[in-house]
């Protein structure tokens, strides 16, 4: 069994563009609890007004089995634990567990707290032995453990030696600097495991030379029963240990108990969800969790998964709570083809499929882009089967009004048939011609479709397109992404005018959501 103490409400918000609000971290802190993380640690109340009201808020929260723990540091020289704010501070937090951290290189001690060796000593051993008569739980962090052991060995085993002579049960190793490497990690935790075998061993890794992972897997091994780590991997600098890698590494592949495997299918959704409160894009191309992770686009890798999927995939997506997906581009075969058809629902023939991937080649070369723009694709192969869309653009034109860039705002106005009615809409925006567009398109259909109204333009990306790459002289190329309720879809356009791709993507954006037979079914209404 290892523990796992997620610290993404502490380490993790020391990472550059990350801040969550007291309500986030209530809300992260409950999903974690139940995920099944062992211990959270929820901040530093000592530090600033954001933590203190946090701890005040979990008074009254229930964790289930998880336990939370507050942060802080050893007692400041020349002060008794009692008689320092900030220790005094983890007591009125009245969390059951306290995570302590001290010095364990003498460059530290003897340049950063400007004291002597023997002076931290009683500094450790004073702190933890005052929190443990007041009955915490004390997890001891030993800041810098590796690169104080490999300088000074007998100093860094001896800072050990104070804590668990205070009263701590778990003595946590840190690589703070994070450049230890898998081999140095191994050999220290096992010398640490062996000299105290009635202590729970930690693991504390960052990520500055990417081993956080195979570092904490290294410390494992030698017989660490404690892992500290955030949520996507968030922390200072290059970040901490990446819960979301480590955790599926740890069960699947050790077959070491850490979190049940039935609660690793939620892996992916708490990635995500944690994202989401820290206002962070999720990264597609993470190990388990990413949209790209069981992501296939070479048809031979393609026709192989379908046959079976272990073929390309170290282990079934849906245990991590991903999916499968397969992907349409000019270097797709077949087999793609036929896979993202029967996942979008599309039934064709040997020879339309052959022609829909002689069409989705045709226009990359003209600069679109069918990766990431699967709801273009489905309304490719929905008109090659002779269907026809919901409604066509029969004419647009923007204008852009103002005396300066500060000023300036865009007027658009479209036609826009729908059936026998031809509508002729405009519509103003101060964020410029394409939101211009948008507006004006969608006063056009609304009023026939007015469910539309729930879906939303989420982002926008524009490519300058070389004529080497697009197979134009010059060109652009458009993706949109639009939501309705949790469903997420993308668009795609391409032209040589930036306007035009726009429209082109916004107007496949509303067609599929009006199509596609997983959505809400619309009959057009009389305006």
């Amino acid at each position: 069994m290892v523990e796992i103490l997620d610290t993404t409400l502490r380490d993790g918000t020391q990472g550059e563009g990350i801040s969550l609000s007291v309500d986030d971290k209530v809300a992260i802190a409950k999903r974690l609890a139940a995920f099944g993380v062992h211990l959270i640690e929820g901040g530093w109340p000592g530090s600033n007004p954001k933590d203190a009201e946090f701890f005040q808020r979990m008074k009254g929260v229930d964790l289930g089995e998880a336990k939370l723990s507050a942060f802080g540091a050893t007692r400041r020289k020349g002060l008794l634990p009692e008689e320092d704010p900030s220790v005094l501070a983890l007591l009125e937090a009245e969390t059951p567990v306290v995570v302590l951290f001290g010095k364990s290189w003498t460059l530290h001690v003897l340049e950063a707290l400007e004291t002597t060796l023997e002076e931290n000593l009683r500094m450790i051993q004073d702190t933890v032995a005052f929190l443990a008569r007041q009955g915490r739980r004390v997890v001891y962090d030993a800041e810098h453990f590796f690169d104080g052991y490999k300088e000074d060995p007998g100093y860094a085993l001896a800072t050990l030696e104070a804590a668990a002579q205070g009263g701590a049960d778990t003595l946590v190793l840190c690589d703070t600097n994070g450049g230890t490497l898998p081999e140095e990690v191994y050999a220290i935790t096992k010398a640490v495991v062996e000299r105290f075998p009635h202590l729970r061993i930690g693991i504390h890794p960052h990520n500055d030379a990417e081993l956080a992972v195979a570092n904490a897997l290294a410390a494992v091994r030698a017989g660490a029963t404690h892992a500290q780590g955030t949520i996507n991997g968030y922390g200072e600098r290059c970040g901490n240990l990446n819960l979301t890698s480590f955790l599926p590494t740890l069960v699947f592949k050790y077959g070491i108990p850490a979190i049940p495997p039935e609660r690793l299918k939620g892996l992916k959704e708490l990635s995500h969800f944690v994202d989401e409160r820290a206002n962070q894009t999720p990264n597609r191309r993470a190990p388990y969790v990413g949209e790209s992770a069981f992501a296939h686009k070479a048809g031979v890798h393609v026709s192989a998964v379908l046959k079976n999927p272990r073929t390309y995939e170290h282990i079934p997506p849906e245990w991590v709570g991903n999916s499968r997906r397969f992907l349409v581009s000019d270097v797709a075969g077949r087999s793609n083809l036929l896979a993202k058809l029967q996942e979008l629902g599309v039934d064709l023939s040997k020879e339309e499929a052959k022609r829909l991937l002689d069409e989705v080649k045709a226009l990359e070369y003209e600069g679109y882009a069918f990766e990431g723009a699967e709801a273009s694709f489905y309304l490719l192969a929905h008109r090659l089967k002779g269907g026809s869309l919901p409604f066509s653009v029969e004419g647009f034109s923007v204008f852009v009004h103002g005396s300066g860039l500060d000023t300036a705002w865009a007027e658009a106005t479209v036609r826009v048939r729908v059936g026998e009615s031809l509508q002729h809409t405009a519509a103003e925006s101060p964020s410029g011609p394409v939101s211009a567009l948008d507006r004006a398109f969608r006063k056009a259909v609304l009023q026939f479709y007015p469910e539309l109204s729930d879906v939303e333009l989420t982002d926008y990306k524009v490519r300058i397109l070389s004529g080497q790459e697009s197979g134009t002289n010059s060109g652009v190329r458009v993706m949109i992404e639009m939501k309705r309720g949790e469903e997420r879809f993308g668009t795609v356009g391409a032209s040589e005018n930036i306007l035009e791709a726009s429209l082109k993507a916004l107007t496949d954006g509303y067609a599929y959501a009006l199509l596609y037979p997983s959505l809400k079914e619309m009959v057009p209404r009389a305006g």
